[in-house]
């Protein structure tokens, strides 16, 4: 059964199929407004269920998440026929992994590493916007995601630093 949608590219895909159901975040990315904020939200009971897990158990899942990712994104943009679709954001889920690794305990902290991911993210400062515009395929679908969830890290990690 494929997606009912006006969108033609969205019409080549289902969401009984495992590798289109994870790129559309189970479904996030079919939000009519800003699916990228949408799929974040996705990553949140992930991350949560991630969690409670040892650092090195953590950062090992997310590697999973970001090396899978390639295909993931990479398999849902050829099966649409359309580079980086909006409601695709297995990339925005990975990023936001990233971006919580070693975070704080609590809300707050989720809430900050939320904000920060989809700053980056939208605003895509040097060199994510560059490798937004230059790198295709599923690498390149989720490198500018990746970064941002870097820089997210960073930022959040420096205000537990000064904070906690």
């Amino acid at each position: 059964m494929n997606i009912l949608s006006q969108d033609k590219s969205l019409s080549k895909l289902s969401l009984k199929n495992p590798i289109h159901f994870l790129a559309l975040g189970f479904g996030s990315g079919l939000a009519a407004k800003a699916p990228g904020t949408f799929g974040t939200l996705a990553a949140i009971p992930v991350f949560l269920l991630m969690a409670p897990l040892s650092l090195s158990w953590y950062i090992g899942l997310t590697v999973l998440a970001v090396l899978a990712g390639f295909y993931i994104c990479d398999k849902a943009a050829k099966d649409m026929g359309e580079h980086d679709h909006g409601a695709i954001v297995w990339d925005e889920i990975a990023g936001l992994l990233i971006t919580m690794i070693a975070a704080p305990a609590g809300w707050q902290w989720l809430l900050a590493g939320f904000v920060l991911f989809r700053f980056f993210d939208i605003l895509k400062p040097w060199p994510i916007r560059w490798l937004d515009a230059k790198v295709h395929g599923g690498f390149g679908i989720m490198i500018d995601d990746v970064l941002a969830g870097i820089f997210a890290f960073v930022c959040l990690q420096a205000g537990a630093y000064y904070l906690v």
